[in-house]
């Protein structure tokens, strides 16, 4: 059976399905791998670490014909999705609400789909779950990128010619991003401040040292699989003042 991925369109995604790394577990699984040739040379992989692997580089129209599982971060485009055969799987960030109707037209052709950021919030979902890890590395390059933008220092710093006060930071919505976000801003000398609609992200907002801010009149929005519920908006109204 042949697992492949071809190029994504780089314009807007540099991250890729398959790294040396995953090309050589597939291949112990029993596997042959094909992916477009300077498939990740972008992200510093060189064509001979998998080619060591015994991974093969075919053209992009290639591969879709050549594969049982294709495998990707984005929904290909059009020209290449019309390639697609029946009984073929494709697995990938597929943008389901985005791309409602030609995920629609896909299906119909018999072809398998797999969305992995619908993946359901539950223990057994765990080792699939392609979010929490990028929303991690969203709230740490959130921070990095405010600061680097800063005029002033982060720490309070306390010199000869004065002290100069600890940066202040607001994090709206301490979910896996924004806790990482404290995490890092807290790291970094900054004084922290967060505030999210459901009551129990206060207790994990203070464990990272952040200081939890709540908004007048508010109650726990958490559904029972821990998401946020969507808010009033007269809650709104209230947390922008709150923030303000």
């Amino acid at each position: 059976m042949i697992i492949g991925s071809i190029t994504e369109n780089l314009d807007n995604e540099k991250r890729i399905s398959i790294t040396p790394e995953i090309a050589k577990k597939y291949i112990d699984l029993g596997f042959n791998v094909q992916i477009s040739k300077n498939y990740g040379v972008h992200l510093g992989f060189s064509e001979k670490e998998y080619v060591d692997l015994g991974v093969k580089f075919f053209s992009d129209n290639e591969i879709i014909n050549n594969s049982d599982i294709l495998v990707q971060l984005s929904l290909p485009n059009k020209d290449q999705v019309s390639k697609l055969k029946p009984n073929q799987t494709l697995i990938g960030v597929l943008d389901a609400y985005e791309n409602k109707t030609l995920l629609s037209e896909i299906a119909k052709k018999n072809i398998n789909l797999f969305s992995l950021e619908l993946l359901p919030r539950i223990t057994r979902a765990q080792s699939m779950d392609i979010l929490s890890s990028q929303a991690n590395l969203a709230g740490y390059k959130a921070v990095v990128e405010s600061f680097s933008t800063f005029e002033k220092a982060i720490p309070m710093m306390m010199t000869a010619a004065g002290t100069v006060p600890a940066a202040k930071v607001l994090v709206v919505g301490a979910g896996v991003a924004g806790l990482q976000a404290i995490a890092t801003a807290k790291r970094m000398g900054a004084i922290v401040f967060a505030t999210d609609v459901r009551l129990a992200s206060k207790e994990q907002v203070e464990s990272l040292g952040g200081k939890f801010l709540s908004v007048e009149g508010s109650e726990n929005l958490e559904t029972e699989g821990g998401y946020a519920k969507e808010t009033s908006e007269d809650f709104k109204k209230k947390t922008r003042r709150a923030i303000n």
